[in-house]
């Protein structure tokens, strides 16, 4: 990957270990990288059998007093977060410092919503899972784990896809208007091309 000010990923088909490996090493070599969409992660594996990983997960604690960890997020951007924390050595200088190159988000805020966001072939889904194959999206996983905001993503989801929809009518719509111009105008132009094609141009 070249070297961007910031990469914004959208999040949405992608594998979890697949992208998270692919963000870990661009965030050793100095990129800033935002995900996007996180709720829409795909895991490779049936829903049943991921969600039995995760209650075996839930089991280790700290048995004298839970709250010194390990801490078991729900969110699925801190699960993607925890996910990459284990492919860099976060303990040391170095690492800590890639971690803070790193943005997570459920959903699209802004000002993402406006920023041209980019796939990771490398990760996708359906390129990289066989056909056929069982897998589950990470929303379904945190839901059930107790995440409580998956109603309030999908409901503010819903209103930016409905602003999209109706900016792009709009863009269609002057495009148009701009071709029809441009034939116009053609003919007026004619005899000015016919001027300039003399001088070389």
């Amino acid at each position: 990957m070249t070297f961007y000010k910031e990469v914004v990923v959208d999040g949405k088909g992608h594998l979890l270990g697949r992208l998270a490996s692919i963000i870990a090493k661009q965030l050793l070599n100095g990129q800033k990288v935002t995900v996007v969409r996180c709720e829409e992660l795909n895991v490779s594996g049936s829903f049943y059998r991921n969600k039995i990983k995760y209650l075996n997960y839930l089991r280790k604690r700290c048995v004298i007093n839970p709250a010194r960890g390990p801490f078991h997020f729900r969110a699925p951007s801190r699960i993607l977060y925890r996910v990459v924390r284990g492919m860099i050595p976060h303990k040391t200088a170095r690492g800590a410092a890639a971690l803070e190159r790193l943005k997570l988000y459920e959903g699209v805020p802004p000002p993402y919503d406006k920023q041209r966001r980019v796939v990771v072939p490398a990760a996708l889904r359906v390129l990289r899972l066989k056909p056929g194959r069982k897998f589950c999206t990470v929303k379904r996983i945190s839901a059930e784990m107790g995440w409580k905001y998956q109603g309030v993503v999908e409901r503010l989801e819903e209103k930016r896809m409905a602003k999209g929809k109706v900016y792009f009518a709009r863009k269609k719509a002057l495009l148009k208007l701009k071709a029809e111009a441009t034939t116009k105008v053609q003919s007026e132009l004619a005899p000015v091309k016919a001027k300039l094609a003399t001088f070389g141009y």
